[in-house]
């Protein structure tokens, strides 16, 4: 092999979603990762601004492959004329595409969100509903947008995996799975009741912050000495 190709595979980075080398922690480590969690943020509380169900609603379906900073800086305005669905239905698609077009797919989504509010007026009196079947029945609204409102708006355990919560899983030995549904029903599994209700914002907020998808900061990682992953960064 070249001297070019040897350095190459020197520097080349891992895979951010690279799992912990095949092992997975016992339940010893899942409450002690989770107490360190706990202790550190007592009261953890998700990024995206609301000021109502029906906005939190609408901020997680616009949330999808966007960062809840952008979204935040969309709709601050966006709720100040629209903060329910007749408002939001009465604002039209056309007006609510000029609010939100810094964030990306702006164009279907705010047809969602038009469509989304018309059925919530038709079907719930205009009520974010409180069952996973019925949110999920929304436009624009999958399994993880379902999971975000159940907790946030309702205190339910669920557990929402995006890609955050995905990559902690897996890279940790957590929860491996191959997707976000395997993720999630692992994450069910082994987590103790007593942590779910602020689990899946304990994970998001350690993946967006510490657990990053390159260069991770784990001397900074309260759960450093508990992580499996093989490639940690000095």
């Amino acid at each position: 092999m070249g001297k070019k190709a040897t350095a190459k595979k020197r520097a080349a980075k891992p895979s951010p979603r690279k799992k912990a080398a095949g092992k997975r922690w016992g339940e010893a480590e899942v409450v002690e990762a989770f107490t360190r969690f706990r202790k550190a943020n007592p009261h953890p509380k998700g990024e995206l601004e609301s000021v109502n169900h029906f906005t939190l609603l609408v901020a997680v379906v616009l949330s999808a492959q966007a960062t809840d900073a952008g979204v935040n800086k969309a709709t601050r305005a966006l709720f100040q004329v629209a903060d329910t669905p007749e408002k939001m239905v009465a604002l039209g698609e056309e007006k609510l595409r000029d609010y939100i077009k810094t964030i990306g797919l702006y164009k279907g989504k705010a047809k969602n969100v038009i469509a989304l509010s018309k059925m919530l007026i038709e079907k719930h009196n205009a009520q974010v509903p409180k069952t996973r079947e019925e949110l999920q029945a929304l436009p624009g609204a999958g399994r993880k947008t379902a999971n975000v409102v159940l907790n946030i708006a309702f205190g339910e355990p669920t557990m929402a995996v995006d890609t955050h919560v995905f990559r902690v899983s897996n890279r940790t030995g957590l929860a491996p799975g191959k997707n976000p549904l395997e993720v999630e029903l692992e994450l069910m599994r082994v987590i103790p009741d007593r942590f779910m209700t602020h689990a899946h914002h304990w994970l998001i907020l350690h993946g967006r912050y510490t657990c990053l998808a390159r260069n991770p900061k784990c001397p900074a990682c309260i759960i450093s000495d508990l992580c499996l992953w093989p490639e940690k960064t000095l």
